[in-house]
């Protein structure tokens, strides 16, 4: 199985703080995820409250475990939310379907991992982690 590299998390992550600097947006938590689940890395910005790496983390787990970016998830949660609610509760609350991360695939389009970002709005926080994703040489499913 293909998964991120350590260096293309923490570019990720460099790049991701980046573009929210550019686009002005509240500081941010990134999570970068492997195809399990599992933290790559993390970071959090000066001044970023301290649930924002929590948000930041299930939006990026919902992404990996569902294979679908959060944008696809937040859709179907408003969908089907009373399946949503049961995802999340089985998950014991990793799960949350809400704008804000990416699926992430390498160039042959095997899934590497997934990012997640809390700060701004679910826009510009997937706008970040798609920026970053790209930048390390990643494609960002949204």
């Amino acid at each position: 199985m293909s998964k991120i590299t350590l260096q293309q998390a923490n570019t990720l992550i460099e790049k991701a703080f980046a573009k929210a600097k550019e686009m002005k947006v509240n500081p941010l938590a990134v999570v970068v995820l492997d195809p399990s689940g599992h933290i790559v890395a993390a970071q959090r910005q000066d001044n970023a409250s301290m649930f924002r790496f929590d948000v930041a983390l299930g939006k990026a787990w919902g992404a990996v475990a569902m294979g679908a970016s959060s944008r696809a998830l937040a859709g179907r949660a408003k969908e089907n939310p009373n399946f949503m609610i049961t995802l999340a509760a089985t998950a014991q609350g990793k799960f949350l379907p809400q704008t804000g991360a990416v699926l992430i695939k390498d160039a042959a389009g095997n899934i590497v991992g997934s990012a997640g970002a809390s700060g701004g709005t679910g826009d510009e926080d997937e706008a970040c982690c798609a920026y970053g994703a790209e930048q390390a040489g990643l494609k960002a499913v949204i």
